[in-house]
């Protein structure tokens, strides 16, 4: 599977999925930005990896909107939304074995566990 454009038109379709849950990637870059541009390739070949992972792209000029209500202040920046909780949000181009550990230990993630310390954070 290849990348998906996210857009605020689609953003809860994509992010929530067919059944109130998801696992979604998302790349906030700009077309100018350099290490935007390297890192497009170390990302794509992350989503043919792991197909059953959304991976989605936000052109952060097109979709300013979206890219404020992420407080997105530097580019790339990479979010990891799953089961609608956002669980990480880091700016920086990642290198190939870095991205690929952070994907293990998001899969790794106890939802319940992160449910509760956000109710708790909440409160």
């Amino acid at each position: 599977m290849s990348t998906i454009e996210l857009t605020k038109d689609n953003f809860d379709e994509i992010v929530q999925g067919p059944d109130g849950k998801g696992f979604v990637f998302i790349d906030f870059w700009a077309g100018w930005c350099g290490p935007c541009r390297q890192f497009a390739p170390v990302y794509e070949k992350a989503s043919e990896r792991h197909p059953d992972l959304v991976f989605a792209k936000v052109d952060t000029e097109a979709q300013q909107e979206l890219a404020a209500a992420f407080e997105i202040r530097s580019i790339p920046t990479l979010a990891i939304i799953r089961d609608g909780v956002l669980v990480f949000s880091e700016p920086g181009a990642l290198p190939e074995p870095v991205l690929e550990d952070l994907i293990g230990k998001a899969r790794a993630l106890d939802m319940d566990e992160v449910r509760a310390k956000v109710a708790e954070q909440q409160a």
